[in-house]
């Protein structure tokens, strides 16, 4: 019998691709619990060499990216620019239409994007 690939597996896989990562992260966004965001930012982080290496590639302190990205971590920007960076995407602000504000602009999450070329070094 062969055996089957288990989500996670799949999943990580798909994450190397900068653009996936991107599309990932911005759907992760979407979701009102922020906790979501930062597991799927651990997730994209394991995918391009876990923790350790986006330690050293950050010259972050490695207990601090685990506690940062975890359920209860509260990422400082600067933190949070130096780990996008190192998996080759930033942050992008795009406004937002609704349906019911009739053209007014109203304040939505941040998007992330990969950087031009879709795949990243890491």
């Amino acid at each position: 019998m062969a055996r089957t690939e288990s989500y996670k597996e799949r999943l990580l896989e798909s994450l190397k691709d900068a653009e996936s990562a991107a599309h990932y992260l911005t759907a992760c966004l979407e979701d009102e619990d922020p906790e979501v965001f930062l597991l799927a930012l651990r997730d994209v982080a394991e995918a391009r060499g876990g923790v350790s290496g986006l330690a050293r590639r950050t010259g972050l302190n490695r207990e601090n990216l685990y506690r940062m990205l975890s359920r209860s971590g509260n990422p400082a920007l600067r933190s949070l620019d130096a780990v996008l960076a190192s998996l080759g995407l930033r942050i992008s602000v795009q406004p937002k239409v609704s349906r019911r504000s009739r053209g007014r602009w109203r304040p939505v999450p941040a998007r992330i994007s990969a950087p031009l070329g879709g795949r990243s070094r890491a």
